[in-house]
């Protein structure tokens, strides 16, 4: 895992297990006050809480720290149970001990079982935190959102070194699906690979004989929008407009035209699961009767169902009410002449296969109701560039516009609320993706959620 990425997830984690040891000791406190359950222990109730509430103002920035300090924050995410409870028995036990010091040297008058049952709660609810974080890593929707494809680009000495590196540490959630010898093959079979294994980026492991090679090379990437890794320990300088980073303790530099991992990327996929979340709760009903609607006016299923070109050009299944009689695909070719927009993309505004419905969800972008599921699974977000049909992605005539999936498509952008009806090249089309990708921020996304509203309240520019 890339330094900066497991900082992140430290960060998180830490925030996590001060509101878990927080709510253990309140949870402590409430057990000993019980009557009931000290009238069964033969115990008086504890009434000091204005004592114990004192001892808060340790548990909650002193816990982290007790566990950073015996290691248990610095492991893979997947590590041993071992590597997981050693560490937090410690933790705990060394908390435990520092209140019950702490209430004896300030003469808080705190009844020791408190502390006690403080330390077995709080272990026992981070040990679940960390079994059900486990169980979702290895769940298929964790992998597809967090399992990293790479292509290793080296001589065979480097990439077999670096295979094995990479699967002495498989708990990384880093995969090499393929390899290519600089020696034997250059960028053209490269940008085939890429192609081909719709990977997340590249490790390029070379010594400086090789930089003509390296640089043809990320410059092939680049063009995709694909990320380099490049092994850097045989660099004495840094790179201009890169970032540094480190990979199994060695130095590494990252060329990337997307925005790199940050709070923002963390906030901007928490929007998405909540968001989706709570809109598919509130259009249920919108759905049943949308459903209706479209089994009562004409034959077929109620939703369609179409491959698309995801992240880094990943193909995924997307959801939408169908809007089109069911042998639609087949009449395509009879209305390519009649395309109002250039470029591998078919936009019609009155297309003859709509039926009468599916102008009225179009209209008002009601058939993309149902991939709030996709954003919800983590194929899309609630903005970003919309995905293309995959046999669309394969026709670019310019690769540079494949950079538009270095980042997850989504349900809105800049093109859906800019200007949707008046854009009839692909190029414009791409390049207000492209504006959005390079000028990325939580602010900006909020505005184009608050700007898509009106436009779809409008119903304008729909195709």
């Amino acid at each position: 895992m890339l330094r900066r990425d497991q900082q992140i997830r430290t960060q998180i984690h830490q925030i996590a297990d001060a509101c878990i040891f927080f709510v253990s000791f309140l949870v402590a406190y409430v057990l000993r006050a019980d009557p009931t359950i000290m009238a069964w222990l033969n115990l008086p109730p504890a009434t000091q809480f204005p004592d114990s509430a004192k001892l808060l103002f340790v548990v909650i920035p002193g816990a982290p720290l007790i566990l950073e300090s015996q290691g248990f924050y610095n492991r893979a995410p997947l590590s041993s149970r071992g590597a997981i409870l050693w560490p937090l028995f410690k933790g705990c036990v060394g908390l435990t001990f520092a209140l019950i010091a702490i209430a004896y040297v300030f003469h808080l008058q705190v009844a020791r079982m408190i502390m006690v049952a403080f330390g077995c709660i709080a272990f026992c609810a981070v040990w679940l935190k960390e079994e059900m974080l486990r169980f979702f890593l290895k769940s298929k929707m964790a992998q597809a959102q967090y399992h990293r494809r790479f292509i290793v680009v080296g001589t065979d000495k480097e990439n077999a070194r670096m295979r094995a590196e990479l699967h002495a540490h498989n708990d990384e959630g880093v995969e090499i699906v393929a390899a290519l010898d600089l020696n034997e093959a250059g960028a053209e079979e490269l940008t085939t690979m890429l192609h081909e294994h719709s990977v997340y980026g590249v490790i390029l492991s070379a010594r400086r004989a090789y930089l003509e090679q390296i640089e043809n090379v990320i410059k092939a990437c680049e063009l995709e929008g694909v990320e380099v890794w490049l092994m850097a320990d045989f660099f004495a300088t840094q790179i201009s407009r890169t970032s540094f980073d480190e990979l199994l303790g060695r130095p590494l530099l990252i060329f990337r035209t997307t925005p790199e991992s940050s709070w923002h990327s963390v906030a901007k996929t928490l929007i998405d699961f909540v968001g989706s979340f709570l809109l598919l709760i509130l259009c249920l009903p919108l759905f049943l009767v949308i459903a209706i609607a479209i089994k009562g006016t004409s034959r077929g299923p109620v939703f369609f169902k179409q491959q698309r070109s995801g992240h880094n050009g990943r193909p995924f299944t997307l959801y939408k009410f169908r809007t089109m009689v069911t042998n639609a695909e087949q009449y395509r070719h009879e209305l390519e002449a009649m395309n109002e927009m250039s470029g591998p993309v078919f936009k019609l505004t009155k297309d003859p296969r709509v039926t009468f419905i599916g102008k009225i969800l179009r209209k008002y972008s009601l058939d993309e109701l149902p991939q709030f599921w996709n954003v919800l699974w983590g194929e899309m977000s609630l903005v970003g560039p919309r995905p293309l049909p995959v046999d669309e992605v394969k026709r670019f005539s310019d690769l540079a516009h494949r950079r538009r999936l270095s980042v997850k498509p989504g349900l809105t952008c800049l093109w859906q609320i800019g200007g949707r009806n008046k854009i009839s090249d692909f190029k414009d089309w791409v390049r207000l993706d492209l504006e959005y990708i390079d000028n990325w921020s939580l602010w900006l996304d909020l505005k184009i959620l608050l700007y898509t509203i009106p436009a779809v309240l409008r119903g304008t520019g729909a195709k």
